[in-house]
């Protein structure tokens, strides 16, 4: 092979090396430019463990919207009970909390879950059930009374049996009535959301305790009567929680921090003031923020 040949060789061989090389700076910086676009994209996503009230009266329905074009995030909602909600946080499979079990919730951040718990509502328990009333709870004074009239007559209550706000509220009054509830048959638990075991209940004509903005949502087609309420037992407290991210890495912090912050905001808090005011004559739920927990119910 002559000189001048071998020289051509090679000043094609290096040329076909430098383009394999830029080839592949130009895939490197694409897929880069492909995680960085996915990992942003990621951060935009807010996870909401939320307890199945807040969805099933329409609150979110309201609410989200309003939260995304305000921030540009994206919420995406679990809608469990409370216990459910904590248990995934606990694990830092969500990002900002929306729950009502406040025994539960003082644990989550005794145990380092969560930055803070902050008061953003509450509205209150109410004890439904068929109209004829068969354990004749009506005229009773009390939720724990009340209780105690169901028990003996064996009348039929649906529990919602998940770990939730409701189910945490239903087994407190249980047993401030003093009754030993959990092997008779005339109490079944559903396992389901509020809306669900609502349905249940009408279904079954049976009594069950539930939170009056589910409820009201809902009231039209179940055929269910408010039978005890007003008892200061029955108080039903909201808060939000972020999750904390010095145990969880990979949560939306800024995002879930967002989320907590809009929910006490002057405007938001207004919103929720008059939620279901024109569909129900009042609020399905009263804002709190900035309230010590305390002085509600009071």
């Amino acid at each position: 092979m002559k000189p001048k040949e071998v020289k051509a060789m090679m000043r094609r061989s290096y040329l076909r090396t430098a383009l394999l090389a830029v080839v592949l700076a130009l895939v490197l910086a694409a897929g880069m430019a492909d995680s960085s676009f996915a990992a942003a994209a990621k951060q935009k996503n807010v996870i909401l463990a939320t307890t199945t009230s807040t969805q099933d009266s329409g609150l979110l329905d309201v609410l989200i919207p309003i939260f995304e074009k305000q921030t540009g995030y994206f919420v995406k909602t679990i809608a469990v009970g409370s216990g459910q909600a904590m248990a995934m946080g606990a694990k830092g499979e969500a990002d900002v909390l929306l729950v009502h079990s406040p025994a539960a919730e003082k644990a989550f951040m005794a145990q380092g879950n969560g930055t803070a718990r902050t008061l953003v509502m509450h509205n209150d328990f109410i004890i439904v059930g068929p109209p004829a009333d068969p354990a004749t709870i009506k005229m009773t004074k009390g939720a724990t009374a009340a209780f105690k009239k169901i028990a003996l007559s064996k009348a039929l209550f649906m529990s919602r049996g998940d770990n939730s706000g409701t189910h945490a509220k239903e087994k407190a009054i249980w047993k401030a009535a003093g009754v030993a509830y959990e092997k008779e048959k005339w109490y079944q638990q559903t396992g389901l959301g509020m809306g669900q075991t609502l349905n249940v209940a009408a279904e079954k004509k049976a009594y069950t305790l539930a939170d009056r903005g589910t409820y009201l949502a809902l009231k039209k087609n179940l055929g269910l009567d408010i039978l005890n309420q007003g008892d200061a037992i029955l108080l039903n407290i909201y808060s939000v929680i972020p999750v904390n991210p010095a145990k969880f890495k990979k949560i939306n912090t800024e995002g879930g921090k967002a989320f907590a912050d809009f929910m006490v905001a002057p405007a938001t808090q207004k919103i929720i003031g008059t939620f279901g005011v024109e569909k129900f004559g009042s609020p399905l739920f009263f804002p709190d923020a900035g309230k010590k927990e305390e002085a509600l119910g009071k």
